[in-house]
């Protein structure tokens, strides 16, 4: 099969090298899957560079997301040859190839009705955004939800999620495109960071109480900016670092204005209480035959382009997934 591979840790344009790599071959529980689609994501930059915390054995392939066809099956599959399905491959046997494994906890139906692309970004996501907003912010109907980074990947998600929850939802994104993005997606209220003052907006929005729960994959300056902006017992979610900075949270400031700081690792939950992604994931099936959810890819490139794939992705410059396809 033809796929991609890191020998060496570096910038993904700088390390990634394609070109013909073994069949892998389906384990006991595990199933064969001809990719369709495999979403990029944030994580498979830091993995290339090393800065991610599961740092895999060179040489690995990188692609935490795909949607395809089985085409073999262990024993003990959950899924038999001809199924769609989308799910995470092992960490360094990656999907930014032309087939990866499954493993039996990792392996979903491919919803009805979505794209190649939707069922390769849906996955780690939304997965993301139910953990986040009901196991760990509690959010509740009528509460107001902040989502930093609305347009992206995360955050177009949890907006959604946020939405369906009964939740008022404002975003927060950068210039008139992804804030029209934003409220494509049913947010209530979107701040363009760009160009306004976000304290001193969301504080208006919000009569001055502030958020009751803000979503957070960006960490960095918009943690601090977040804290300043939670209600009275309110939560901050920590779901990631893609500004870069990882920022201190100081006691006194959770204490003087009671409110939490939450972390919300979704992969965590795969080890200590599996049975949660099988719960989860019976919630983001539901919110789509509802059609309560609507999965965002904003580009499609072939598999043969992934470093101009992650390079549009680290620019900040996208919206929702972006995927690659076979050529």
């Amino acid at each position: 099969m033809k796929g991609w591979q890191v020998s060496r840790l570096g910038n993904p344009s700088d390390v990634l090298e394609f070109g013909e790599l073994p069949d892998p071959e389906p384990g006991p529980g595990q199933v064969l899957v001809r990719v369709h689609a495999v979403a990029c994501n944030f994580p498979d930059i830091l993995v290339c560079q090393g800065k991610y915390q599961e740092r895999p054995e060179l040489p690995f392939t990188p692609g935490l997301e795909i949607a395809g066809e089985v085409v073999a099956a262990g024993e003990g599959a959950r899924a038999a040859v001809g199924d769609r399905v989308l799910g995470t491959p092992p960490v360094g046997r990656g999907g930014y190839a032309e087939l990866a494994v499954l493993d039996a906890a990792s392996t979903m139906a491919w919803p009805e009705g979505m794209t190649a692309g939707q069922a390769a970004g849906l996955f780690v996501t939304y997965q993301t955004g139910v953990c986040a907003l009901v196991q760990r912010g509690r959010l509740r109907a009528g509460e107001t939800l902040l989502v930093h980074a609305a347009a992206g990947g995360v955050g177009s998600a949890a907006v959604q999620i946020g939405k369906a929850l009964g939740a008022r939802v404002i975003g927060t994104a950068g210039g008139p495109a992804k804030c029209d993005v934003v409220r494509g997606l049913g947010a209530d209220d979107v701040v363009d960071y760009a160009s306004e003052d976000v304290v001193a907006r969301v504080k208006e929005l919000t009569g001055g109480r502030g958020a009751d729960v803000v979503f957070d994959p960006v960490g960095g300056d918009i943690f601090d900016l977040s804290r300043r902006v939670v209600a009275f017992e309110g939560r901050i979610l920590v779901i990631g670092f893609a500004g870069g900075r990882i920022a201190d949270a100081p006691t006194n400031h959770v204490l003087v204005k009671n409110y939490e700081v939450v972390g919300v690792h979704w992969g965590f939950y795969r080890t200590m209480a599996p049975e949660r992604i099988d719960e989860w994931q019976g919630v983001i099936e539901d919110l789509w035959a509802r059609r309560a959810i609507d999965p965002l890819v904003s580009a499609e490139l072939p598999l043969d382009q992934a470093p101009e794939a992650l390079r549009l992705l680290g620019s900040r410059g996208t919206t929702g997934k972006v995927v690659l396809v076979p050529a």
